[in-house]
């Protein structure tokens, strides 16, 4: 068993540290909102922190999941920042969705510092993290990510290493562009099937177990025929990772037509007061 901190503890990290301290590893905790940090406690096996600095000093494997780039900076680089206090030769796994541009940087750093980085973001929303079954992509040096690999296991069904410093959330990037195509996909369906008066439920019941499957329609499709949209990654987020996708594609000569259509849709959803609404509420530009 290892020394463990877990910096943030938002939908996903909460569970996610909370599945690392049932795994019988030692976990500090840090919150920005130390209420948060304490009821924790309160819930799992383990202690918190007053700093991100004062959490990693001592730690074997350090986490954090915030929120964006600049959170991520202030976690780590900051005054009281986690790389003053890593020690030398533990690894740091940041599930974070951020850039690719931070994770290299961050990763330079690490390695000037004598410690290991991951970047390792994660899929599979809210209930993927208190489930435990979350996919995480990674990317940095091998010998880190089997060190890591244990401990990612506490709170992953699927994780893998997709090659050097920033090729993890590369990968997320894809994810959620992927995403994006196709919950619009799905609200485009459901809606014509509820304008031709069809009875969607029997309708996906039986297109789900053909081509047209996904994630999305198995999980989404009664919540979006319900018009509930309560039940996963919020559209601010949703959007903030679109932002990165779309902000990397111009680097590399990616044209996203679609993912720009989308982000433009999720926009709208935000003016009709949807900012915390789950990626499904697309379907709500129909339905209003």
């Amino acid at each position: 068993m290892f020394r463990v901190s877990f910096i943030g503890l938002g939908v996903m990290g909460y569970p996610m540290a909370g599945h690392i301290s049932k795994a019988g590893h030692d976990v500090t905790v840090f919150n920005r909102t130390t209420a948060k940090a304490e009821k924790w406690t309160k819930e799992y096996k383990g202690k918190f922190a007053k700093s991100p600095m004062e959490a990693a000093k001592d730690s074997d494997f350090i986490f954090s999941c915030v929120g964006n780039d600049n959170d991520l900076k202030e976690v780590t680089l900051g005054d009281n920042g986690l790389f003053k206090s890593a020690k030398k030769n533990s690894v740091y796994i940041d599930n974070t969705t951020a850039s690719a541009e931070i994770a290299r940087e961050l990763y330079k750093k690490a390695r000037e510092s004598g410690f290991q980085f991951l970047d390792a973001p994660v899929s599979g929303g809210q209930a993927g993290a208190e489930n435990g079954a979350l996919t995480v992509m990674i990317g940095g040096d091998e010998d880190a990510f089997k060190k890591a690999s244990p401990v990612i296991d506490s709170y992953s069904k699927k994780m893998k290493l997709l090659g050097p410093a920033g090729n993890g959330q590369l990968a997320k990037m894809v994810n959620q562009i992927c995403i994006a195509g196709v919950v619009q996909g799905l609200s485009e369906a459901i809606n014509f099937g509820l304008n031709a008066k069809l009875k969607m439920e029997d309708v996906i019941e039986t297109i789900s177990k053909g081509a047209a499957q996904s994630w999305q329609m198995e999980n989404r499709y009664k919540t979006m025929i319900d018009d509930k949209f309560d039940y996963g990654f919020a559209v601010d987020w949703m959007r903030k990772d679109l932002k990165i996708a779309m902000d990397e594609a111009k680097r590399n000569n990616s044209p996203l037509p679609i993912t720009k259509l989308i982000d433009e849709y999720y926009g709208e959803v935000q003016k009709m007061g949807g900012n915390r609404w789950d990626t499904s509420s697309l379907i709500k530009r129909f339905r209003k």
